[in-house]
């Protein structure tokens, strides 16, 4: 669920309150410009949500008079996303709206996906790229809010596949995926659990009690930082320290003064193969220091890109 999806519903419950809007109070309302509202306003067209556009010096936006909103039919998967979006979207009309949808849900999923966001805690913000099952993750928020210990079938990194018994203290969403922040029977250790790899999810009997301030977020990033990636990599970039540090995802990287008028930029990675794209968006010359697959894969990469722009040359 992206931002953008939640501010057309952001759109939908400001235009649902009646009158004429204006493109430009709607654009400073949502945080856009013009033309995306009128983007926003072609989705609501293509879900069937009649949009009228008023002309004239007072026209603007506005719901056709009479129509309401039928009940809102949602899957367990889309009401996840709707929620999740507006829970983290940072805009004033994204708190209302995210009420009206949960109180047009069924009781039985509104009260999991509040448990769900009742327990998840939010780091860096990034687009998601291993997305767990809805099932997954609203059992395992409703064992966490109820402190009852859960049965997970687990694969590793490797792909192979455990069952365990864990208390599950706390979910967290953290660069894209989430982690699930429990106490492992097996080891008796506080782990951090990927819920993509989760298999499935059993409620067990009984209950526990998590230590005393213990804060998911900070075991989960103190955890994330002791996994041995496969990858150690160091890239001088031409740039000023805090420049650098702006052009890069927030909590991807550490950067250090290097040689003058360089920055030095370290990081673990499991794959190489998205590192070639972020460096070049980075808009600064960089020289790859280790490891040498970076550098070979940072060649193919740009070589890739000119016989791409070659192809597309009509002369």
């Amino acid at each position: 669920m992206t931002r953008p999806t939640a501010r057309v519903l952001a759109l939908l419950e400001i235009l649902q309150g009646g009158g004429t809007h204006t493109a430009a109070g709607l654009a400073e309302r949502l945080g856009v410009d013009e033309r995306t509202v009128r983007r926003y306003v072609g989705h609501l067209l293509d879900l069937e949500v009649p949009v009228e556009a008023v002309r004239g010096r007072y026209g603007g936006f506005r719901l056709v008079p009479g129509f309401r909103m039928p009940p809102l039919m949602l899957t367990d998967e889309e009401a996840l996303a709707v929620l999740l979006g507006l829970a983290r979207a940072s805009y004033p009309a994204a708190e209302p709206a995210a009420a009206k949808v949960r109180r047009v849900l069924p009781k039985a999923l509104g009260a999991r996906l509040d448990a769900l966001l009742e327990t998840a805690e939010f780091t860096v913000p990034r687009p998601a790229e291993a997305t767990p099952g809805a099932a997954v993750m609203l059992r395992v928020a409703e064992a966490t809010r109820e402190r009852r210990p859960v049965l997970i079938g687990y694969l590793d990194r490797a792909g192979r596949r455990s069952d365990r018994t864990v208390h599950p203290y706390g979910l967290v969403a953290h660069r894209g995926r989430w982690y699930l922040s429990a106490a492992d029977s097996a080891s008796g250790e506080v782990r951090t659990f990927r819920l993509d790899r989760v298999t499935e999810v059993r409620v067990a009997e009984g209950t526990f009690a998590p230590p005393e301030g213990f804060e998911p977020a900070g075991a989960v990033l103190a955890s994330l930082a002791e996994t041995p990636w496969r990858h150690r990599v160091v890239v001088r970039v031409r740039g000023a320290v805090e420049d650098v540090r702006a052009r890069l995802p927030g909590g991807l990287a550490t950067v250090e003064a290097g040689e003058e008028g360089w920055a030095l930029v370290r990081l673990r990675a499991e794959r190489l193969d998205w590192l070639p794209g972020m460096l070049a968006g980075l808009g600064l010359p960089f020289v790859v220091a280790e490891p040498a697959e970076l550098r070979a894969a940072v060649r193919t990469w740009a070589e890739g890109i000119a016989a791409g722009n070659r192809a597309s040359d009509p002369g």
